[in-house]
């Protein structure tokens, strides 16, 4: 890994650059995909199935019977662990409802709000070289929480023309309501527009490659909703000498196997820890399964020194890590003053690991920076606020002056006779 010390601020935004491609440099090629799903349907995402997947399908949608095949393939025990998981992310998501809202703003004005569910919600769960079927679960379990009537799995098949088994099995018992084996651009084209097999949708949630992430923004513009820019993962440690090297080298590592485009930084106010964990990295890399891919993303990762804690706070918002990793004797010094970030995992004991499959949080996080705007996924991701009001003889008489005045000030009669009928029949 590079090594970086005392790097000063002129330099920190070149330092910190993701190794991410820009949305111009494939916007065009989504785009030419997207235009061919609307006029053409499932036979465009067939073609583009066969050519990124290498597989000629005979049906998009998945069948009961691929369903009740996946089941006995998946072992109890990892059926056991997603029945933990399942559990602990409920508990966490169904935390988060809250209740109506109501206010009387004034005598004879009543306002309240309520949260709705967005009624069909698409979800993207990569295939490819991980099956992130703990992705499902970070998605259906709270669609299903806030009720949305249709719930849209889609995730690319393998060369056999199969989703992985225990995608199959946790997409059904997180209750989505159609699976189908599409993956890459085509995917998201699909749920924009909708085609013969796969239907459209009103937002789109889930983790992707690059394209995913560039078709999610380009979707926006055909009016679907995406929950955010959730690109490459990336996670972000800041330790001292108070942290175990070779747990620091896991979770880096831990990230670093997810794409060869993703991205792994330390900032320590140690030398010595820096090359402790350096030597871990290596070591461990040696005998990772998928060791290639991790090194390619080693390659663009950092271990940075800094002298003191406001240094590295103030490098880590800059940056505004997806995962952020806290492993400090101050720690509280960083959770209370963190600004950006995705989500925060704090203490020796606490990998980011966690996060992503049973502690109860969300793993679908921003990207990119995007953690300086974006939240997480969360329970609201899968509503809306709707606002109500009811006014009253008494309430009308009460504000309709000045809604009048306001109204005729901005040169707007006809919004001022609305509420002078009102008011006139009432003489």
């Amino acid at each position: 890994m590079n090594k970086i010390y005392n790097p000063e601020r002129k330099d920190w935004s070149k330092l910190l650059q993701r190794p991410t491609q820009t949305v111009e440099d494939i916007e065009a090629k989504v785009l030419k995909v997207f235009n061919e799903v609307k006029s053409e349907g499932d036979k465009a995402v067939n073609r583009y199935t066969q050519r990124f997947d290498q597989v000629e399908l005979k049906e998009v949608l998945v069948s009961e019977e691929e369903i009740e095949e996946a089941k006995r393939l998946v072992s109890d025990e990892l059926k056991n662990a997603i029945q933990i998981a399942m559990s602990n992310i409920e508990k966490f998501h169904a935390a988060q409802k809250t209740d109506k809202v109501t206010v009387e703003t004034i005598d004879g004005v009543s306002c309240w709000q309520e949260k709705r569910p967005i009624q069909k919600v698409g979800l993207y769960i990569p295939g490819g070289t991980a099956p992130l079927f703990s992705t499902i679960l970070m998605l259906a379990i709270p669609a299903n929480l806030a009720r949305c009537k249709e719930i849209v799995l889609c995730s690319p098949p393998n060369k056999e023309g199969k989703i992985h088994p225990a995608i199959l099995y946790t997409a059904d018992l997180c209750g989505v309501t159609k699976i189908c084996k599409v993956g890459g651009i085509q995917a998201i084209a699909a749920m924009t527009f909708g085609t013969e097999t796969i239907p459209q949708v009103y937002k789109i949630f889930g983790p992707g490659n690059q394209f995913v992430t560039v078709a999610k923004q380009l979707a926006t513009k055909f009016g679907v909703a995406i929950d955010m820019p959730a690109g490459p993962s990336e996670l972000l440690v800041v330790a001292d000498d108070s942290a175990n090297a070779a747990f620091v080298a896991s979770d880096l590592l831990s990230q670093a196997e997810h794409g060869k485009d993703s991205q792994v930084i330390l900032i320590a106010t140690s030398k010595d820890l820096i090359e402790k964990v350096a030597l871990e990295v290596d070591q461990q890399l040696a005998v990772l399964p998928r060791k290639e891919i991790a090194e390619a993303a080693i390659e663009n990762s950092k271990l940075i020194y800094v002298d003191n804690d406001q240094e590295a706070l103030d490098m880590i918002n800059e940056y505004g890590p997806e995962h952020f990793i806290v492993c400090m004797k101050n720690e509280d010094y960083y959770v209370e003053n963190i600004s950006n970030a995705g989500s925060v995992f704090i203490g020796n004991y606490t990998p980011e690991s966690a996060g992503d499959y049973a502690s109860g949080t969300n793993h679908t996080l921003p990207t990119n920076g995007y953690a300086k705007q974006y939240s997480g996924v969360n329970l609201d991701s899968f509503m809306k606020s709707m606002t109500f009001q009811k006014i009253s003889q008494n309430g009308i008489k009460t504000i309709g002056n000045a809604i009048e005045l306001m109204a005729e000030a901005e040169g707007l009669q006809a919004h001022k006779n609305a509420v002078t009928l009102r008011l006139d029949s009432f003489k």
